[in-house]
């Protein structure tokens, strides 16, 4: 009978295992919150405007008119009503799914031996496939937040950001194309 002398594994199976490793321990810090994730969607950054006011002592009459004619041109001026982080869960494309299912495909074929070994394979790859999906969809979920302003005029529109620059419920703001600024 002919025996084998025990080879180390071929080159591949190590490249193989040192990116499984890599992979998984990426996933795991991801997951784990240990590395910031990254969204590449523009932000709606909101920019503060200063206001100067000067106080002017002027006769009823006039400081009516002012009033008047400062309520016109300020149609987007309002309070801030509420704020809501929206949290947006990410979409899986399959590499997690196949990265998931190569490293469970792997970690399934080291148990036992024969028919045996075969499904433990299968099994690893099918729960590796469900688990690097899983993964894939939490590391590219992101938040926003949704910032109800109330108008001067009784309406209120809701706006997206992709950060809440620290507006609170009472805030005065003035909403110019879309972007909450500033009117205190």
């Amino acid at each position: 009978m002919e025996t084998q002398a025990n080879k180390s594994p071929h080159t591949l199976f190590w490249i193989a295992g040192i990116a499984v490793t890599v992979f998984s321990a990426v996933g795991i810090a991801a997951i784990m919150g240990w590395i910031p994730t990254s969204t590449s969607s523009p932000s709606n950054s909101a920019v503060i405007a200063k206001q100067s006011t000067a106080p002017a002592k002027k006769s009823t009459a006039s400081a009516n008119t002012a009033s008047e004619q400062a309520r016109a041109r300020c149609a987007e001026c309002g309070v801030v009503e509420s704020v809501r982080e929206i949290d947006t869960k990410g979409e899986g494309s399959g590499i997690g799914a196949v990265g998931g299912a190569v490293v469970g495909g792997v970690l399934g074929h080291q148990i036992g031996s024969g028919r045996g070994q075969d499904v433990a394979t299968v099994v690893g790859a099918v729960g590796g496939a469900v688990a690097g999906h899983e993964i894939e969809k939490r590391v590219k979920s992101s938040k926003s937040y949704e910032i109800t302003v109330r108008f001067e005029d009784g309406s209120s529109r809701v706006i997206n950001e992709a950060n809440t620059q620290s507006w609170r419920t009472g805030d005065r703001v003035k909403v110019v194309n879309g972007v909450i600024q500033s009117n205190a």
